[in-house]
Parts: C-alpha cells; structure tokens; sequence
C-alpha cells in the first residue's frame, strides 16, 4: 500500500503543529525564552511561574556555591576565606529546601544544570575585586528575580521566599559593596 506525497507531507505538517501546540500548553515559558532571549524575566504569572522561580532560585544559589568555590582556593584574605565558606555551608540548605518543594507540588524531581559563572582568574592582586563584582551583579540578579516573584506568584511560601532572600540579598549587597569601596576604593 502506497501513501501520496501529498499525504505524508500533509501528515507531517499536522504533526509538526499539534506537538508545538502541545510543547506550549505544557511549558508556557518556551514561548518566552525562544523569542526573548535577552529578558531575565521568569514569564507570565501562570500555573507553572512557581515551578520556574524554584528552578531559577536553585541555579541562583547554585551560581553563589559555584563564584564561593573560585573564592576559596584564590582568596588570601581570611574575611573572603571565611565568607566562601558560610556560602558552601549555607546555600545547599536553601537548595535543599527548593527542591523539596518541587518535588512536593509538582512531582518535579528533576535537577536543575548549574549556570555558567565567569571564570575570575588566579589569586592575586585584583582576585577579590572580580569576586566582588561578579557577586555583587549576582545579588542584584538574585533582587530582580524575588521583585517579580512578589508581583506574579500567589503562594504563601514562595512570597516568604522571595521575602527573606531579598532581604538576604540586600543586606550582603550593602556590605559586598562596602568591602570593595573600603579595599579598592570603588
């Protein structure tokens, strides 16, 4: 039994439509971040956002562990020495937390990749001014993210969330960047 041309094409064009019709009812923000590349938005308030804040609250703590381990072997000062510790200690019990959830409300056990986080060279003079900066730009991000969870999420802990590590993050932005006026005068 033979098939026309004009079948399998027509077949194959309907399939295309309907599994990336499906492939947007099932991940809304697709549509986001295939056509808006440059936007750190975590997308519409719909009824996965939560699920996005989660895995984007993840990959940011994990960014702060990543920028802490670079810190700790490149640092000679003790104060750095000691804050890439608190944050290696600290942060997988955040972690820890968002992924339960994930779990909890949506059955997500999935891991989130890590993100890419610059590369802030050897130890040496300038060695924590690049820390400084590179996690200072991390907290403002970290800032940004928790501003638009409040506007867009209607759960009580998520809200908590986004609440205290905006306030986290505010306080270590505050002395982050009175460390670096202090050493380097910036």
């Amino acid at each position: 039994m033979k098939i026309s041309i004009y079948l399998a094409s027509g077949l194959v064009v309907v399939g295309t439509l309907v599994g990336i019709s499906f492939g947007y009812y099932l991940t809304p923000e697709y549509k986001t971040s295939m056509y808006d590349k440059n936007s750190m938005s975590l997308g519409q308030a719909d009824r996965t956002f939560d699920l996005r804040y989660l895995n984007s609250m993840i990959a940011h703590h994990r960014g702060a562990m990543l920028l802490a381990e670079q810190l700790g072997k490149n640092t000679t000062r003790t104060e750095m020495k000691t804050l890439a510790q608190n944050i290696l200690a600290d942060e997988p019990k955040a972690i820890a937390e968002l992924y339960a959830w994930k779990k909890d409300w949506y059955g997500d056990t999935k891991n989130v990749r890590d993100p890419i986080v610059a590369n802030l060279g050897t130890s040496g003079d300038s060695f924590d001014l690049r820390f400084l900066n590179a996690i200072i730009a991390h907290h403002e991000n970290g800032i940004a993210m928790t501003q638009e969870t409040r506007k867009k999420s209607s759960r009580t802990a998520i809200l908590n969330n986004a609440d205290a590590v905006e306030a986290f993050l505010t306080n270590g932005l505050n002395t982050l960047t009175g460390l670096r006026t202090a050493w380097y005068n910036i």
